[in-house]
């Protein structure tokens, strides 16, 4: 499978840069792909079928292009498309999330004091 994956339609409501795109890229071919990966698995994962079926399973999930993997897609934050130092519950980078906790666009969220 030697195919290029592209995305067709760009529907990113944050900060574009190449790494971006490709983790943009990278979330649609894995939500295309996953009930593929998940059937191969089951049949991996099945003792009672016979070994030839379940060894012809794993070598096509192994040849599976490499963004169809779960481990490939990064969290990035939503504002600055920062890869590191990200918050998952609200996908903001450490120094975004600060300033829109302090203008209060975050409900719930408040500075501690003590």
């Amino acid at each position: 499978m030697s195919q290029f994956f592209r995305a067709k339609k760009l529907d990113l409501g944050c900060f574009i840069n190449i790494k971006t795109i490709r983790d943009h890229t990278k979330r649609k071919v894995y939500a295309q792909y996953e009930p593929e990966r998940q059937a191969l698995r089951y049949i991996i994962r099945n003792t009672t079928l016979p070994a030839r079926t379940r060894a012809e399973a794993q070598l096509q999930l192994t040849q599976m292009h490499c963004y169809t993997r779960p481990t490939q897609i990064r969290g990035r934050c939503l504002m600055g498309g920062k890869g590191r130092g990200i918050f998952r519950d609200f996908k903001l980078s450490r120094y975004n999330f600060r300033m829109e906790a302090l203008e209060g666009n975050l409900p719930g969220v408040k500075k501690a004091s003590w």
